[in-house]
């Protein structure tokens, strides 16, 4: 049986207009990645039995609180279970009620320029999410601004933002908090959204993916699934060990 993966989109605030492209592109994916998807903004699937078939776990351009105490408790106790994730853009605007969340995608959203071509540099070239983009890579998305370092619960960053290549009127006014070099994209080894007796999970998180047209460009959707490759050979989820707590059993 393939890694399975639950893909949740559900909204409580700003919506992307570029989630049912997101969808159609991951769906079309799943053959060349050997994997299940399952797509939902339903969330009373957030229990401890349904989670439990899950080798990762991706929020999807979420806002706002889009899950409620029993869905929270039950995706803190897949994370202690193993469970993988990723999240991707606008679901690091989700949960902010809620600190083991914010510790396992890494940083909250803090706000963003207008959308604009900018260059991102990339800082590790050996990571499966980011093997096939050039050094600097010229996009039109956006430049997120976090209000932490992700470096600061043990990320370690993939992508950094050019600030020099677009326009942030706003940063003259603020104290950026997010580090230095900007990160937009990163990854844990060890999810530090579970709980001190649980078994670690990996994490990854990309700040891009905002616009519909990004979801039919081959080195974005490369970098997407380069992520989703990676965090499920974790090894700790049943897809790839048989004594995992939770995953697809094969």
């Amino acid at each position: 049986m393939p890694p399975r993966i639950l893909a949740y989109s559900a909204t409580a605030g700003f919506r992307h207009d570029s989630i049912e492209a997101s969808i159609e592109a991951l769906k079309a994916k799943e053959s060349a990645l050997d994997v299940k998807f399952d797509f939902t903004e339903d969330k009373s699937k957030f229990t401890d039995e349904n989670l439990s078939q899950y080798d990762a776990i991706l929020f999807l351009n979420n806002s706002g609180i889009v899950l409620d105490d029993t869905g929270k408790v039950a995706l803190q106790n897949y994370f202690n279970l193993g469970g993988n994730f990723l999240a991707i853009h606008c679901a690091a605007s989700a949960l902010r009620d809620t600190p083991f969340f914010g510790r396992q995608i890494g940083a909250f959203f803090e706000y963003h320029p207008e959308i604009q071509e900018s260059a991102v540099d990339v800082l590790d070239k050996t990571h499966p999410s980011t093997v096939m983009l050039p050094d600097k890579w010229r996009l039109l998305d956006e430049m997120y601004n976090f209000e932490s370092d992700p470096r600061a619960i043990g990320a370690k960053v993939l992508l950094t933002a050019d600030e020099s290549s677009y326009q942030d009127p706003q940063a003259k006014e603020k104290t950026l908090r997010h580090g230095s070099p900007h990160p937009i994209a990163w990854y844990q080894e060890r999810g530090a959204g579970v709980e001190s007796h649980g078994i670690a999970g990996r994490s990854w998180f990309t700040g891009l993916g905002h616009c519909i047209e990004i979801w039919s460009d081959d080195l974005f959707l490369g970098h997407v699934m380069g992520g989703i490759k990676w965090v499920l050979q974790s090894k700790t989820t049943k897809a790839f060990n048989a004594n995992g707590n939770v995953g697809n059993a094969s």
